[in-house]
């Protein structure tokens, strides 16, 4: 008899209800009124339905056995393109043509079915374990796909599409606001507080005093501190003519900026110091005994060997950014909250995913990428000690 695998068991159980029990798809009369759940079944023309089921039943059953990892990543790789794939159909079966008010949006038996077979494809891939360029290069075929999917129009007649379709300018505006304010305040970050983590680690007097303030600073609700910067950058503004020349403001960009900086100080500073900490004394007592000053074992030893665990930080930092940087458009910082917060006013909740889901996607491939450049680095840093 087969063997069960156990995730398999939960993911076909997902996948079981997304298809029998929850609607994939929702079809709205006109923008603003409530929606009418589709099944799969409903929602595409019978040769579509039976061909986009036949390839999730068959992942699905896969995934519930013991299967090796290869057919395990490609059934969930076919399976989330099928998934993709049928959503941008729906449209064309259930509205008429000419009708530019309807509307269709993904439902909750899309998400589902995502979340299962995306479960699945992680799995796969922590079962393989890729070296870091490999699933680097995972991530980038996965972008691409999604780019040659939006490229085709495959998913014009969807809602989300719709929304862009009416903003795509301002989309592009507020998607470069919000690179700079997550980049912007990490690379402030990374400039100010790996000389403090250094001061912080050579003065151990300074280590307390300094991490208990940037621990206060992280137990602020991030709401609060934007709220709180208002007045003296306000202040500021008024006084300093060159603090307003240079577009500092109490609300807009900058304290939105100065927010996200402060949050971004204490992972920074924290794995510096663990970081040079970690360093094994033999190390340093090598560099001491070729004659190596304190800078030149700074740069040439110490800071090379804490390099992974600062880079640990710096993604965490990054991460965290892109997703408080959503917050930012509360105080007039622009960013793709914007979309956000203007779909929860208009209760338009495609409007929603158009700012929330490109978050999602960035903070998603920025960990990829720093998890892949960690390992990388740990693996170098670990020959080098060897």
């Amino acid at each position: 008899m087969p063997r069960l695998d156990r995730l398999g068991v939960l993911i076909a159980g997902l996948v079981g209800v997304a298809l029998l029990a929850l609607p994939f798809a929702v079809f709205r009369a006109n923008r603003i009124v409530a929606g009418e759940g589709v099944s799969l079944a409903d929602a595409l023309a019978l040769p579509a339905f039976l061909a986009a089921g036949t390839v999730l039943c068959a992942a699905a059953l896969i995934g519930l056995l013991r299967t090796p990892a290869v057919p395990r990543l490609l059934a969930a790789l076919a399976a989330l393109l099928a998934i993709a794939l049928s959503i941008g159909m729906v449209p064309d079966h259930l509205v008429a043509p000419g009708n530019a008010y309807a509307r269709v949006s993904p439902s909750s038996g899309f998400w589902l079915l995502l979340f299962a077979f995306g479960l699945m494809a992680t799995d796969a891939l922590t079962r393989l374990r890729p070296p870091p360029v490999a699933r680097i290069a995972i991530l980038a075929a996965a972008i691409g796909c999604l780019a040659l999917i939006l490229w085709s129009g495959r998913w014009d007649g969807l809602s989300l599409m719709r929304e862009y379709d009416s903003r795509a300018d301002s989309f592009w505006r507020e998607l470069g606001r919000h690179l700079v304010l997550a980049l912007g305040s990490l690379a402030a970050s990374v400039v100010i507080g790996v000389p403090l983590g250094i001061a912080c680690h050579r003065v151990a007097r300074l280590r307390t005093p300094i991490l208990s303030s940037l621990n206060i600073v992280q137990t602020i609700p991030s709401i609060a501190l934007f709220g709180l910067l208002i007045a003296p950058l306000g202040w500021l503004a008024a006084n300093v003519p060159l603090a307003a020349a240079l577009g500092i403001r109490g609300i807009g960009v900058a304290p939105a900026f100065v927010a996200l900086f402060l949050y971004s100080l204490l992972p920074v500073v924290a794995n510096t110091v663990v970081g040079l900490a970690s360093i094994p004394p033999e190390a340093d007592d090598a560099a001491r005994g070729v004659g190596m000053t304190d800078r030149q074992r700074l740069l040439s030893v110490e800071l090379p060997l804490a390099f992974p665990v600062i880079l640990t930080g710096i993604r965490i930092v990054l991460v965290q950014n892109i997703g408080l940087a959503t917050i930012a458009a509360l105080i007039g910082g622009g960013g793709l909250g914007v979309f956000v917060f203007q779909g929860i006013g208009q209760t338009a909740m495609d409007l929603v995913l158009l700012g929330a889901l490109p978050t999602v996607i960035l903070a998603f491939s920025a960990a990829v990428i720093l998890d892949a450049a960690v390992e990388a680095s740990s693996h170098r840093t670990t020959g080098e000690r060897a």
